[in-house]
């Protein structure tokens, strides 16, 4: 027999809102459960089997999960850890299975972090032929200056075998404590940190605003996470095609 949800989680996990904010909406009556108007949050629902539209749009339910997690420092992007807390001990147990995040952060970088359990979509946005913008906020000691912003336009020498990327740097302060936003489409280990460090600058704080068309909701304080909403998920797998 098909596993049966409560009709507010289920919309609650295909992102059109918080389980509060959904249990308000299913009592407007803006709710359908098989074509018939349902004020009940309670009522179940086979996923499999019933139909269920949000304001006359139909739901269709996914077997995987999408979640906006605003990383705090201090935590480390691992699905599991003997010494460090992970993000997904941010996560609440009933949702957390099989999760894991797509990428990574350092353990003391805070900003956007996708969780999820589709491995195909994570593979792809990972995935060095797609050229998935990704861009931060960073305090840098030192003042950045335009011959920097050059430099990371033409790549720059962090040790390997070959030079970074083309980035982005615009500078929104240049002093001796620098604020920047920077654009990279890699995600080599400390990257960042790496690339300030070969132009004789350090990082002193980073976060991550966006990853391709998903951006870090101004809502989430650090520690906090949601579901990815109907449009952010579509605009991911557009990317990903």
């Amino acid at each position: 027999m098909s596993k049966q949800l409560r009709l507010d989680k289920f919309l609650a996990d295909m992102g059109i809102g918080t389980r509060s904010e959904v249990k308000n909406w299913i009592r407007q009556g803006r709710v359908k459960l098989n074509s018939q108007i349902c004020k009940q949050p309670e009522s179940k629902v086979t996923p499999s089997l019933d139909e269920v539209c949000f304001d006359d749009k139909p739901i269709n339910y996914s077997k995987y999960s999408y979640f906006m997690l605003h990383k705090p420092a201090g935590v480390v992007s691992a699905t599991t850890d003997t010494i460090n807390r992970t993000v997904l001990d941010l996560i609440a147990e009933e949702r957390k299975k099989d999760l894991f995040p797509v990428g990574r952060l350092d353990k003391d970088t805070e900003g956007l972090l996708l969780i999820t359990n589709d491995g195909e979509l994570a593979h792809e946005l990972l995935s060095p032929r797609k050229h998935v913008d990704k861009v931060y906020y960073t305090k840098v000691r030192g003042k950045v200056t335009e011959q920097d912003v050059e430099a990371f336009l033409q790549g720059v020498d962090i040790k390997e075998e070959k030079l970074t990327l083309p980035a982005h740097l615009k500078i929104l302060i240049s002093d001796e404590i620098s604020e920047v936003e920077l654009t990279i489409q890699e995600g080599k280990f400390h990257q960042v940190k790496r690339m300030f460090e070969a132009v004789g600058k350090e990082v002193i704080y980073l976060k991550r605003l966006s990853m391709g068309p998903l951006l870090l909701d101004p809502d989430l304080n650090p520690g906090d996470y949601r579901p990815l909403t109907i449009e952010e998920l579509e605009a991911l797998k557009q990317l990903s095609k």
